[in-house]
């Protein structure tokens, strides 16, 4: 099975750069790329970068150019405080774009560039805990005073990039396997990770290790 990664947040890629020190690096249009081999299967690894428009970029540059069968991306993700705690890792079945703002008309663009995504192909039980559902994606940290909405909308979680990466797998057919752990929680009123990114950096190497532990278990429960 031929397996892509792609890593988004410069802080996500450089933790993975941490635990892998010696892994040969070169470069793609979008940022760095790798090839590894973690319990015996060889992983092709990119750096997508943050952001919207660089995931719709690389996820498409993956899909022509790679011929995966399967495109991974881990990462770490906003947690709205109430509904999940740090360090849950969230199996995205849904995704939703909160930044567009239509002035002139009644289009429903937010539908438009929603996203389901297809894990029929991922067999249960799962090998580690996890929770299916919902992130909401903006090139934004998660203002406080959108969270109401994207709570009706079903959101628990909100990232930069996974609202795009699953809207150009979908339109290409491209099965995708995103799986974010929370990072930091907001609030209504502020972000615990707002103003102290070193908390945010420091998480995320915690998280990133994990979740290249737990890869190779998840690859494992993928059927053709």
């Amino acid at each position: 099975m031929k397996t892509v990664v792609i890593i988004s947040a410069i802080s996500e890629w450089n933790a993975v750069r941490e635990i892998y020190p010696h892994m040969a690096v070169t470069q793609s249009p979008y940022g760095e790329s790798s090839v590894l081999t973690i319990a015996g299967r060889e992983l092709k690894l990119f750096h997508g970068g943050w952001g919207k428009i660089a995931s719709a970029g690389m996820m498409q540059y993956v899909i022509d150019r790679e011929q995966a069968d399967l495109i991974v991306n881990l990462g770490t993700c906003g947690g709205f405080e109430g509904e999940v705690d740090q360090g849950d890792v969230i199996l995205v079945e849904r995704t939703l774009v909160y930044d567009i703002v239509e002035l002139m008309g009644d289009l429903d663009i937010e539908s438009y560039y929603a996203s389901s995504l297809d894990l029929g192909w991922l067999t249960e039980p799962y090998p580690h805990p996890v929770r299916r559902g919902l992130i909401a994606s903006a090139d934004s940290d998660l203002p406080p005073e959108k969270i109401p909405h994207l709570k009706q909308k079903g959101a628990v979680v909100a990232d930069w990039e996974s609202a795009a990466l699953a809207w150009v797998a979908r339109k290409n057919g491209a099965r995708l396997l995103i799986l974010r752990a929370v990072s930091d929680l907001v609030n209504e009123k502020e972000g615990e990770a707002y103003d102290n990114i070193e908390l945010f950096h420091e998480r995320t190497r915690t998280i990133m290790r994990m979740l290249f532990e737990q890869l190779p278990d998840w690859l494992a429960h993928v059927r053709l």
